[in-house]
């Protein structure tokens, strides 16, 4: 696996290197040597957090942590991919064109259950025009995550989020 490494308030230093491909390194496994992964560590005042990415063609692999150690940190978060993988390998794999970052190995295994993911409920509703401002403050009144609407000046469906510290994020497709 290639790793691209990069700190933001943190320097990189040659032992926190060490400690991603030691935990990391475990996943090589599940994928070919041409797989590229990025990881970002970074420090918010008592925050040590790390962010793994693994872009596939079609899907993207993604987790992070945050612990007061960064060490801590790294090891959480390679459980958590872990988990990802073999949680979602077979939905994963239907989609051809992702199952190329994987090694065959771990393609071939069929000791995991495939996990079935069950939709429960459906919900319809009417999406009013509105901007992303407006929507957030609709989001907040609802008690919501998340909104869906159609914006206003684009007249195209957006999703608003809410964020870690209280912050809002918007998410516009791109065709």
């Amino acid at each position: 696996m290639r790793y691209i490494i990069s700190g933001k308030n943190i320097e990189v230093t040659e032992g926190l290197k060490t400690a991603v491909y030691e935990k990391i390194g475990k996943l090589e496994r599940y994928f070919t040597p041409e797989t590229e992964i990025h990881v970002t560590l970074s420090v918010e005042k008592e925050r040590q957090k790390i962010e793994v990415t693994i872009p596939m063609k079609g899907n993207i692999v993604r987790a992070e942590q945050v612990s007061t150690d960064m060490y801590v940190s790294i090891d959480l978060v390679e459980e958590v991919i872990e988990r990802q993988l073999r949680k979602y390998k077979h939905k994963l794999i239907e989609h051809k064109q992702s199952a190329i970052n994987f090694n065959q190995a771990f393609v071939d295994d069929d000791s995991e259950e495939d996990e079935v993911i069950n939709i429960i409920r459906t919900k319809k509703f009417a999406i009013k025009p509105m901007d992303a401002e407006e929507a957030c403050i609709q989001m907040e009144l609802l008690g919501h995550n998340f909104f869906v609407f159609r914006n206003a000046e684009t007249d195209e469906v957006n999703v608003v989020y809410k964020r870690k510290g209280n912050t809002f994020g918007l998410i516009e497709p791109e065709f």
